[in-house]
């Protein structure tokens, strides 16, 4: 437990990042939440990490806007059709278009500043490397290079305040992240996954976070009750 000690967590709004604030919290920190208004095609997630942090009581929660022109080249931030109905195969090979450039160490970044002004010196982010993610900036050697450049590079880490990067869902599968998060009471229908979702809000089903979101539930035995586009 690490009562009285204040964490920072980064907070898309998704599944993922639902579990890992859940288990920070489980861990006893005080939680500075910091999500992200980037240009997302997907800006549902901004309504749902609202809603995720409400229900979970954090100290409170930064909406940091950016200049969406830096993110080029995108499916997520750009004119450029997101994949659908992708297998498993298609999904593992290379870096898939809904790569956003740099964008891990861009809000790790941000969450670092959030983190050392309000005394923090833990950082949470739910990256995973497990099921096809394909992301270079979700390998455990991209979290250990940035904790590393952290600590060289902040007042905090060179006074002896280390912080550290956690990343509780890196080698876990999406049955286990949703398995683990179902055991902290997190309301997974507060939470918004899909990439390419519908004007209403709807998910498509069918973009690679669609279908890994329900191959999870699937494995996990448990239902997904978000709204799907029939």
């Amino acid at each position: 437990m690490s009562a009285g000690k204040k964490a920072v967590v980064l907070v898309s709004g998704g599944l993922d990042s639902a579990t890992t604030l859940a288990i920070a919290r489980s861990q006893g920190f005080e939680i500075y939440a910091i999500t992200f208004d980037y240009g997302q095609r997907h800006r549902f997630e901004l309504d749902a990490a609202r809603r995720v942090c409400e229900s979970q009581g954090v100290t409170e929660l930064v909406v940091f806007k950016m200049d969406t022109s830096i993110f080029r080249g995108s499916a997520l931030t750009n004119d450029i059709p997101v994949p659908h109905n992708r297998n498993e195969s298609q999904m593992s090979e290379g870096i898939p278009v809904t790569y956003v450039p740099a964008r891990n160490t861009i809000f790790l970044s941000v969450g670092l500043g959030l983190a050392e002004s309000v005394g923090a010196n833990d950082l949470f982010i739910g990256v995973n490397a497990v099921d096809y993610s394909g992301y270079p900036d979700c390998r455990p050697e991209f979290i250990l290079a940035f904790e590393a450049m952290a600590n060289l590079a902040t007042k905090a880490g060179v006074e002896g305040n280390r912080l550290t990067v956690h990343t509780p869902l890196i080698q876990l599968t999406k049955a286990e992240i949703i398995r683990r998060g179902l055991s902290l009471n997190v309301d997974y229908r507060l939470t918004h996954s899909c990439y390419d979702p519908l004007a209403d809000g709807a998910s498509c089903g069918e973009c690679d976070s669609c279908q890994l979101r329900l191959k999870g539930f699937r494995e996990a035995g448990a239902v997904d009750a978000i709204r799907y586009n029939a």
